[in-house]
């Protein structure tokens, strides 16, 4: 829990830095590819995370890497955590930068329920789908729930739409019970 306190507070401070220089989306892009490229270089993550090496010599490596090729908000960002000894919150921070950042676009997050794994290619195509019956922007993430048998549920704030074969039959067999 004090870990999200923690990224909510340094994402909001992100997003402030953003908005007074005009980066939000340029912050967010190379935020979210410094986070990829934490996951993939595990001595680099190990190296700024390591307590036996001072602030300093950490500050300089990060200076030598990223300066020039990342916008200064995210390096002195960086720094930030190096002394605070909380680089290991970078890519939940990002997280909840890009939270703060669609919310404040109207984005609303929600789920689809499927039957089995969907593509990126068929959620993007059910979050237009809703986007426009909703009238906001929706991003959503795949679950898998084998009771649906098929079609799909989208859950939303609180609002459910069902499209799944498991809600037909329901509908048909309570016709069929007042007959």
């Amino acid at each position: 829990m004090a870990e999200l306190a923690v990224d909510l507070t340094y994402g909001t401070a992100l997003l402030e830095a953003a908005r007074e220089t005009e980066k939000e989306d340029l912050i967010l892009q190379e935020g979210l590819a410094l986070v990829e490229l934490l996951k993939a270089e595990a001595d680099f993550r190990k190296f700024i995370a390591y307590p036996g090496i001072s602030a300093t010599e950490k500050k300089e490596v990060i200076t030598s890497v990223f300066e020039g090729r990342i916008c200064n908000e995210l390096l002195n960002l960086l720094y930030i955590l190096v002394d605070k000894r909380r680089t290991d919150r970078f890519p939940g921070i990002i997280k909840a930068y890009r939270t703060l950042l669609e919310k404040e676009e109207g984005v609303e997050y929600g789920t689809v329920l499927s039957v089995i794994d969907m593509d990126e290619t068929q959620i993007a195509k059910i979050e237009e789908d809703v986007s426009k019956l909703l009238q906001t922007k929706v991003k959503l993430t795949n679950k898998t729930d084998p009771g649906i048998l098929a079609g799909v549920k989208v859950l939303i704030d609180g609002k459910i739409i069902d499209a799944s074969y498991r809600r037909k039959l329901d509908d048909l067999s309570a016709r069929m019970r007042k007959l």
